[in-house]
């Protein structure tokens, strides 16, 4: 038995003794009285259970002190586990930089080797050389003693023969040297030119954008569509305000407007004209209001298509019809209704993001450009004239507002004004969206270059990001930090002043120190 269940054991039998003692200690107090024995013996039952409850509780104190004990070595023993397996993890870990330290020792041996070899095979190179030379002075000592045999004529004639081979050999590979490099030039010239033929011939945007070719089924045609003295184009050109021209062009008669609605309305009139056959000017006035009709149709059908596809609601039926109109229109060969809808699906991921109402948003990017699609003799920038409609057919302050504010003509006031404002440069920017011509393009950002590079202390300067930044590297010694800022803002002025560009233009000046030193 171990030493706590003994001392618990003493313990329980003192307390028991204690107790039995005081028990009949009170009997015989009690036996005084006439029920004395009958009290005592209750006393010691009572006396004896308490002591079989006391004996207990020491029984479970023991066994609990046991348990602790327990506990205390089984933590023990963990503990040590803990240490010997750390002692085992620091052991692996020696033994990997050890094999870590011999795959390096081996690396660095196998190095050694192969340049031992590189020396070797070098050196056997160097020694077939200098028995080559040896041979070589050899013949050349036996071509002198043999001349020296010659008399001086004889010596001549065959040294000029010899100089004639060699020089004939040479002019030989210079002649093919002189070939190759000609047929390089050649095919690059020819390139050039080509490619340069090819971009001059080119035709411009506008020619691109403002006039359609209608096929003919023949050349009879076009005398039936100019009429009898002219009055049938004349009423065509008249009902539909586009230009009818008819050149040389074999079955083709080209229309050409600025108004992409028009024209459209002039394409379908005249080739339901020519299918039909009937070309008279009450005629064209019917179909030309038919094909308008249609028309107006199509563009409320696209609009609403638009609407529908961003999940919006309540959109004025005139602004639906003007949105439609979008789609015969287009910026830099982008076509306008399409960057409508991606700029609203873009508003509304940007929205999302910022817990901006995002119906909103998307209603604002699809709105953002529908100043557009009115024609050109409305005064004001698209912007002003997109917001002047959106409010006049009851859109919101901050719709109207983020229309108004999308390309910087008013300083934007709320989160949804900025936030479309973004999503219209990432509709535009992003590569392959809009197209601008090449050579315009180049000299606008070699023109950005020479700008900054005008200014005293700029060592370099780079348009990068299509043209969007320009970084300025100054010199350490002739700009200071001071300096450095007023020429940004000085370069952002002139830019603004001097120079024709889409967007915004950021103007970085960069100045650096650095100092080095070499480890011998």
């Amino acid at each position: 038995m171990s030493t706590p269940m003994i001392i618990v054991l003493a313990l329980f039998g003192a307390g028991a003794g204690a107790v039995i003692g005081f028990f009949l200690g009170r009997k015989r107090e009690d036996a005084s009285s006439g029920s004395a024995d009958a009290q005592a013996d209750k006393l010691l039952s009572a006396a004896t259970t308490e002591a079989e409850t006391i004996r207990k509780n020491a029984e479970l104190e023991a066994k609990e002190l046991v348990i602790k004990a327990r506990t205390g070595a089984e933590e023990k023993a963990n503990r040590r586990s803990e240490q010997l397996e750390e002692q085992r993890s620091e052991l692996v870990k020696k033994e990997e930089d050890v094999h870590g330290l011999q795959q390096q020792l081996q690396e660095r041996q196998t190095s050694l080797d192969k340049k031992d070899r590189d020396v070797e095979r070098r050196e056997k190179g160097a020694a077939e050389a200098a028995v080559s030379a040896t041979e070589k002075l050899q013949k050349a000592q036996a071509k002198l003693e043999e001349l020296a045999r010659l008399s001086p004529e004889e010596a001549r004639e065959q040294l000029m023969d010899q100089m004639r081979d060699e020089a004939r050999q040479a002019s030989a590979a210079e002649i093919r040297k002189i070939e190759e490099q000609t047929e390089k030039d050649a095919r690059e010239r020819a390139v050039t030119i080509i490619a340069t033929a090819v971009q001059r011939y080119a035709s411009e945007y506008v020619a691109e954008r403002t006039v359609s070719v209608l096929q003919l089924p023949s050349d009879e045609m076009k005398g039936r569509i100019i009429g009898r003295e002219g009055r049938n184009i004349r009423a065509i050109e008249a009902a539909t305000g586009v230009d009818l021209i008819i050149d040389d062009t074999p079955e083709a008669v080209i229309l050409s407007c600025f108004n992409p609605v028009r024209r459209e309305v002039a394409r379908i009139g005249l080739a339901r004209l020519i299918a039909d056959g009937r070309i008279h000017p009450s005629r064209i006035e019917d179909v030309v209001k038919r094909a308008t009709d249609e028309v107006n149709a199509s563009c409320k059908e696209a609009g609403e298509q638009a609407v529908f596809d961003l999940g919006l609601h309540r959109v004025h039926p005139e602004l639906i019809r003007i949105l439609g109109e979008l789609r015969f229109r287009s910026s830099y060969a982008q076509n306008l209704l399409q960057h409508a809808i991606e700029v609203g699906f873009i508003s509304g991921l940007i929205a999302s993001e910022l817990g901006v109402a995002v119906k909103q948003a998307r209603r604002a990017g699809l709105l953002h450009d529908i100043g557009k699609a009115v024609p050109h003799e409305t005064e004001g920038s698209h912007a002003q004239v997109g917001a002047a409609l959106a409010k006049k057919y009851g859109e919101s302050p901050k719709v109207v507002h983020a229309i108004e504010a999308h390309h910087g003509d008013t300083e934007p006031e709320t989160v949804l004004a900025h936030i479309v404002d973004v999503a219209n440069q990432l509709s535009a920017r992003r590569p392959g969206a809009r197209r601008e011509r090449l050579a315009s393009y180049v000299q606008r950002l070699a023109d950005l270059e020479q700008l900054c590079l005008a200014h005293k202390g700029v060592d370099k300067a780079y348009a990068i990001q299509a043209g969007r930044e320009i970084r300025v590297v100054v010199e350490n010694s002739v700009v200071n930090d001071d300096m450095a800022v007023m020429m940004s803002k000085d370069i952002a002025r002139e830019v603004e002043d001097q120079l024709a560009y889409p967007g915004q233009i950021r103007v970085c000046v960069i100045r650096e120190s650095r100092s080095s030193d070499m480890a011998r």
